[in-house]
């Protein structure tokens, strides 16, 4: 079993903090009711048909994501004397990075602007995601697609999980594995939820959309103040 407390100074409130401010990022969400929506247009009265699709885009998405961690700590891993010869400056690198991406997200609280750089998915982007996700027809296919629209997530999520992933790298492979499974558990909880809910016939899909463009400013400024006092953490040596 990976001890929790002591791996190379790795803790649960690092890679917890950075999950969170990735999971509640509005752009993944928006790409999950877009899913369901289709599905329920072209099934309204199949609600089972939607509650697996719902779960076979999140299962894509956790699958990808993994996926991408691995090939993110890899490429440390490949430079892995260089950083090593410069792990203080790594360290703070990917700690001031956390703290940038923190700032824009805040920014975009009071200055909010679609498609903002490193916070959303960029505007032309949007049009060729909504092609894809268009062809869904059931839930393996939700599943291929979805795996094919993390590509264009990446953008607007990739920033916080870079900062895990560097923070990984010095466990290598298997040793960073299961603080990947962790982080994408709480990467996927939100859209889980939702599609839930939606199940549940205690949500619609424009309720969720309604209330994510309501809160897309909330949304934002939560991202960003974890990332920042995660960043600052990091920077000041108090985690």
């Amino acid at each position: 079993m990976v001890s929790i407390e002591g791996i190379n100074g790795l803790n649960l409130i690092r890679i917890t903090g950075l999950a969170l401010a990735d999971s509640v990022n509005p752009c993944a969400l928006a790409v999950l009711a877009m899913v369901l929506m289709t599905i329920l247009i072209q099934n309204p009265e199949k609600r089972k048909r939607v509650l697996l699709t719902g779960l076979a885009f999140c299962s894509s998405v956790y699958v990808g994501y993994l996926i991408y961690g691995v090939i993110i700590i890899q490429f440390f891993r490949t430079f892995a004397e260089v950083l090593r010869a410069n792990s203080g400056f790594v360290y703070n690198g990917l700690a001031i990075l956390a703290m940038v991406l923190g700032a824009l997200n805040i920014k975009d609280f009071f200055f909010y602007k679609k498609g903002n750089f490193a916070t959303e998915m960029p505007i032309w982007m949007r049009p060729k995601v909504k092609k894809i996700i268009d062809r869904i027809t059931s839930p393996a296919g939700a599943f291929v697609i979805g795996i094919l629209v993390t590509l264009f997530l990446l953008p607007c999520t990739i920033g916080p999980y870079i900062v895990a992933s560097g923070l990984l790298s010095d466990l290598g492979i298997l040793g960073a594995l299961p603080w990947l499974v962790y982080y994408n558990i709480i990467f996927i909880l939100p859209m889980l939820a939702i599609t839930f809910l939606i199940y549940w016939g205690l949500s619609r899909v424009e309720d969720v959309t309604g209330w994510k463009d309501r809160n897309i400013r909330v949304l934002h400024l939560i991202a960003g103040i974890l990332l920042f006092l995660v960043g600052l953490a990091l920077l000041m040596g108090w985690i």
